[in-house]
């Protein structure tokens, strides 16, 4: 699964966002654009979506900006990823109205596509944005999350939280 543009510009911005909280002038659009060689004009949109969804707060004019509107701690990276994204169809048979294959009536493919979506998503709502601008150490996995192989053989264990 690949997540869209749209996607990784709002996880920068509310990542900037997050990284900034203690500073005493707010964040600009022009400030994150320039950090991150992307359009203004494509980060407003994005802006004022996440000033909608009451992720952050918006002041317009001199001296205006964005600052979270919620705790770093209290943004799940899932929540963010579903409401940003717009197709978890991994392959045509998960849409009923477009699928064509032939093979749906015997097939477990989309079932286990299903199961890595879901394993994917359950990943994401264990992360918050406070994880992502953590100190060296890296984030650390929830309890039930599963050990991974990051090359095969070589399994590693999550770190417990």
């Amino acid at each position: 699964m690949r997540l869209t543009q749209w996607t990784d510009y709002t996880l920068r911005v509310l990542m900037y966002c997050a990284a900034c909280v203690g500073r005493e002038m707010p964040v600009t659009i022009t400030e994150i654009a320039e950090s991150h060689g992307i359009s203004r004009s494509h980060l407003t949109k994005i802006v004022q979506e996440l000033g909608a969804r009451g992720w952050l707060e918006t002041t317009r004019g001199r001296g205006g900006g964005m600052r979270l509107l919620v705790r770093a701690q209290d943004i799940c990276l899932g929540e963010v990823v579903r409401a940003t994204e717009t197709d978890f169809a991994m392959v045509e048979c998960f849409d009923a109205d477009l699928n064509q294959c032939r093979l749906s009536q015997h097939c477990r493919l989309k079932s286990v596509l299903n199961q890595a979506t879901q394993s994917y998503l359950a990943v994401l709502d264990g992360i918050t944005l406070a994880d992502l601008i953590a100190p060296a150490g890296g984030i650390k996995l929830p309890l039930n999350a599963k050990r991974v192989l990051l090359r095969p053989g070589i399994p590693v264990q999550p770190k417990q939280t």
